[in-house]
């Protein structure tokens, strides 16, 4: 099963750029019909996490996915699954 991944630890500190990142990436699993994606925040103090989640809570970026796991074995993960 295709999946995209998306590991933020190179851009933590920016801000705008992990909106981008993050757009960008539900955009392509979108555009390429790939159920799965997967955002790695890393577990540091769970502040890159939480961002995460408030982005994906967004209205206009809800709408766009099925719905999204934080995966229990690694506190660092999240997985956003799509339906087509």
């Amino acid at each position: 099963m295709a999946k995209i991944k998306l590991d933020l630890h190179p851009i933590y500190n920016k801000g705008k750029n992990i909106d981008q990142e993050l757009k960008n990436a539900v955009e392509q699993a979108i555009a390429k019909k790939i159920k799965t994606l997967e955002i790695i925040p890393g577990k540091g103090s769970g502040a890159l996490k939480k961002h995460v989640l408030r982005f994906l809570d967004q209205k206009q970026i809800k709408c766009l996915y099925h719905r999204i796991d934080k995966d229990s074995k690694n506190f660092g993960r999240i997985f956003v699954y799509f339906k087509f």
